[in-house]
């Protein structure tokens, strides 16, 4: 009997992340509260998929550790990658676990995605897209006069197109994709180094396949610290955010949306709008808004805007736009 699996590749050191992914992967920063990769897996049980192969690399381990406490009612498999060479090769690490009838989801790690619930039900294979302003740093798609699919091209030097490939797949051929993925893996297909996703979905169009595209409604490629902040926004006005009942908030002014986690406290300070907080911070007479601070992290008469702190970081006593990693502490009073 066939099912509908998901296959999410989780591997990256994520290094436009930094200096955050120094002590945890990318797919565990926390957006609006919650983990990037929680979103995704969110969305994928929200349409019934229970079968969820995790392709891992970079602090693996954690992700792991994170999945299996939080989601055990699913059905999971961990790969570990230890030498990436693209996404490609990431699907084609999970093979043992595909029996020929499977149909697939491949939605990358980094990808929060808004789309069409038909997205998954559909009886052709389909590829989520979206249009860019810089589509040389994506894959995308060329289409024909007649708007059918000429090619897929992974970050073209010269793009041709603005239709950028969104990182989420249904593959409905699952025989003929890893029948290619199999003859690119033992022929050493590479295009600059690595082994293209793109390069084996121009391949089963050579091969009949006809793909349908599907406008992504949002696309959050969550891959720099700009698109986070930005993404954290985004969330915490969609879903509301959340101030956690242990949170003590004394002659404080909160600006909603924000997303403030369990035994927070807030003194003489104003936050808000648009910051999360992770459990255990402290916010004392400071003034800060759009931001993400990491778990057991204070500040201390600071005012901030637009910034990025990590877990068990200290800032004391400036105005700053300011990015700090984990197990940090600035004093800017002395």
């Amino acid at each position: 009997m066939s099912k509908l699996k998901a296959i999410i590749p989780v591997a990256g050191a994520g290094t436009r992340l930094r200096p955050f992914t120094y002590t945890q992967p990318k797919a565990l920063i926390p957006i609006a509260g919650k983990p990037i990769i929680s979103y995704i897996i969110d969305d994928l049980k929200s349409q019934g998929i229970k079968d969820l192969l995790f392709i891992v690399g970079y602090f693996g381990e954690k992700i792991v550790d994170y999945v299996k406490e939080n989601y055990p009612d699913l059905n999971t498999e961990f790969v570990f990658q230890a030498k990436r060479e693209g996404i490609g090769q990431a699907v084609f690490l999970v093979k043992e676990f595909i029996q020929p009838k499977d149909e697939l989801i491949i939605v990358l790690g980094d990808s929060l995605i808004e789309i069409t619930p038909d997205f998954y039900k559909a009886y052709k294979s389909s590829i989520a897209i979206k249009k860019v302003k810089d589509p040389y740093n994506f894959g995308v798609v060329e289409l024909g006069a007649d708007d059918h699919i000429v090619r897929f091209v992974e970050k073209p030097k010269i793009p041709k197109s603005n239709l950028a490939l969104a990182g989420l797949y249904k593959i409905v051929e699952t025989d003929l994709l890893f029948s290619i993925l199999d003859k690119y893996e033992k022929d050493g297909i590479r295009t600059e180094g690595e082994f293209q996703l793109t390069d084996v979905l121009n391949e089963m169009l050579k091969q009949g396949v006809s793909f349908d595209l599907v406008t992504a409604e949002q696309w959050l490629d969550v891959g720099n610290g700009e698109v986070l902040l930005n993404s954290n926004a985004l969330l915490l006005k969609k879903y509301g955010g959340f101030i956690a009942a242990t949170a003590k908030i004394e002659n404080s002014v909160i600006v909603e949306p924000v997303y403030i986690a369990e035994n927070c406290e807030l003194l003489n300070s104003i936050v808000g709008p648009n910051v999360s907080l992770g459990e255990n911070s402290k916010i004392h007479h400071s003034i800060i808004e759009n931001g993400i601070m990491g778990s057991y992290s204070k500040l201390d008469t600071m005012k901030l805007s637009e910034f990025v702190i990590g877990s068990d970081s200290t800032l004391k006593g400036a105005s700053q736009t300011i990015t700090v990693g984990d197990n940090t502490e600035i004093d800017f009073s002395k």
